[in-house]
């Protein structure tokens, strides 16, 4: 029993991570590969310093890597499995939401597939 007590704060602590906007749709963002802060930012459509402070957040816990190439920062996710999870976390969203947003997640399903 006590395994599945630190295994359940472990997988709470990743969810707390994850469970921002931003670090979702960045999540998304680099399930296709690696880029950098200011492409990320503009495919986004948010501040760099915004960005480089989840990314910073992300780093530390592992989830994302960081490859430097000259001046440049480029990240990529550690376990691009994550990606899959916040995908699958669509159906939960579809299930519960209002007939209004299916267009929407429809598209973002498009999008994120």
């Amino acid at each position: 029993m006590p395994q599945r007590v630190h295994i359940a704060r472990e997988l709470a602590e990743v969810f707390k991570l994850i469970a921002h906007p931003d670090r979702i749709r960045l999540i998304e963002e680099l399930r296709t590969g690696e880029c950098d802060v200011n492409t990320l930012a503009e495919k986004l459509n948010l501040p760099p310093t915004r960005l480089s402070q989840h990314l910073s957040l992300l780093r530390t816990a592992r989830m994302v890597e960081e490859r430097r190439l000259g001046r440049q920062h480029l990240y990529r996710l550690a376990q691009p499995q994550i990606a899959g999870w916040i995908t699958d976390g669509l159906a939960f969203v579809e299930a519960r939401a209002p007939a209004a947003l299916a267009g929407e997640l429809r598209e973002v399903r498009e999008l994120w597939s």
